[in-house]
């Protein structure tokens, strides 16, 4: 394959990519109008992130294994086809709960392109510094999406309407589809043996799905109610039974073994808490954008530009030195930087400026991301036999999605039930719980921190111009 069509290809599958991490971002800023359009109360407009979210992140190990069992690029085609068609009806929706269920099932079809698009790009590019290069990029589009999602949603939001949030998707979605299927190889699928798990698929996506909507919705029950604590112990189960089931099926949907290389369970540890605090982070300071300082959708979408720039600046550079530096000093760096800029928000007042209260985090944070994500992508994809490529691009994704939805659930709520249970002003009130709310999320980057200090390892020898980033989870 030539240079050049390997790119094109890299080209079409990171504009796959972006469309999928655009789109749980995208909707943040534009959450106040299809509040007003279609009637949401404030417990239930948080499900607008969550449900699609919860499906991303729920369905993921599916969609890695049904891409490496039936053809990465037969999955990609038909989550592209889903993720369109879903996009075009949610624009079109009349009622907050057929927005809902729609946005679940929009994030049951990214759930069936994201890994296959990574899987595809771990197959075509193979060489170190190739893969190096290529991984760089592509944090830059699963992370960077999320922030230029915010601008984009609040250009859209206020001068074509909320709606335009997911028409935008409808003809990206075909024209990229239309490459995939010209361009893209194909890929028979790696497996013998096609029989897919769907015990283990069942009981995983519904332990995770039931673990979030407990935590998202311990605000409203009490968090040491019936109600809460049932939930979380019957996620709790089926997440139990998932993997005693994996132990024993004879085509598991997660074979165990890849938890032997090092590297990939830490990798997959790590990643949960840093997208938590990240997408956490996103949702509140939106909010704290719109509802305090009263920002319109656009001012709140451009407050966001700097993460984006500085985010690509900083990764691009980490991607050429991660093979000379090994990828541990990056990956234990990026959490004390993110953990600053959180540690900064912690502390905004209710009369807040941009340039003081928010820019700062704003160039903190992209720094720590950049910094870390791609050598977190290397670690937990390198040294993955070819027959689970998909596999393991699945599970770094559902370790980064339910991270995300995690974050989200638990951040919101407990700034719902700080600025509940304040008896100063609802608006003193309501910016004393997203203090708390990011005080905790500084808690959730101590713990990556430890997790990069004391599980990660470097490759045992590197080589000159390249690390041998293949051999460093396996080594181990």
């Amino acid at each position: 394959m030539k240079q050049a069509s390997k790119w094109l290809i890299f080209t079409l599958l990171a504009v796959a990519q972006f469309m999928v991490v655009l789109d749980v971002a995208i909707v943040n800023v534009a959450l106040p109008s299809i509040s007003q359009a279609l009637g949401f109360s404030p417990a239930t407009l948080q499900w607008v992130v969550t449900a699609y979210a919860l499906a991303f992140g729920g369905f993921l190990l599916l969609g890695g294994r049904a891409a490496d069992l039936f053809g990465r690029k037969r999955v990609l085609q038909i989550g592209m086809a889903g993720f369109t068609l879903f996009s075009l009806l949610i624009g079109l929706a009349s009622s907050a709960s057929a927005l809902i269920i729609l946005r679940a099932l929009q994030g049951l079809a990214a759930a069936l392109m994201s890994p296959a698009a990574l899987s595809l790009v771990l197959t075509v590019f193979r060489e170190n510094d190739e893969r190096n290069r290529a991984l760089g990029l592509w944090t830059i589009v699963a992370t960077g999406g999320a922030a230029v999602g915010l601008l984009l949603g609040g250009v859209l939001s206020q001068y074509l309407g909320w709606r335009w949030n997911f028409f935008v998707n409808v003809p990206v979605g075909v024209i990229v589809s239309l490459g995939i299927w010209r361009l893209v190889p194909a890929h028979a699928g790696e497996a013998r043996q096609r029989s897919l798990d769907l015990p283990g698929a069942i009981l995983v996506t519904a332990g995770l799905i039931a673990f979030v909507y407990g935590l998202s919705q311990a605000p409203v029950w009490g968090w040491l109610s019936g109600a809460t604590l049932g939930t979380l112990a019957g996620a709790l189960a089926l997440l139990v039974a998932f993997v005693w089931n994996e132990a024993r099926a004879k085509h598991p949907l997660m074979p165990l073994s890849i938890f032997k290389i090092r590297n990939v369970t830490g990798a997959n540890l790590l990643m949960a808490p840093v997208t938590a605090s990240m997408m956490g982070m996103f949702f509140l300071t939106s909010l704290y954008m719109s509802a305090v300082l009263h920002y319109s959708p656009v001012v709140t979408g451009l407050s966001y530009l700097p993460f984006p720039v500085i985010l690509a600046v900083v990764s691009n550079r980490v991607s050429k030195l991660v093979g000379k530096y090994g990828y541990k000093r990056f990956i234990v760096a990026g959490p004390i930087f993110i953990a600053l800029g959180l540690a900064w928000l912690s502390r905004i007042p209710v009369h807040g400026h941009y340039w003081g209260d928010l820019l700062p985090t704003l160039i903190l944070m992209p720094i720590g991301v950049g910094l870390m994500m791609m050598p977190v992508m290397a670690s937990a994809t390198a040294g993955v036999p070819a027959g689970e490529a998909g596999l393991a691009a699945g599970l770094i994704n559902t370790a980064q999605q339910m991270g995300g939805a995690l974050g989200l659930a638990i951040l919101s709520g407990v700034a719902a039930s700080v600025t509940a249970a304040a008896t100063t002003t609802p608006l003193v009130a309501l910016v004393h719980g997203y203090h708390v709310a990011y005080a905790a999320a500084v808690i959730f980057m101590a713990l990556a921190l430890v997790l990069g200090l004391t599980i990660i390892r470097e490759p045992r020898r590197q080589q000159a111009g390249g690390a041998a980033l293949e051999t460093a989870a396996a080594s181990h």
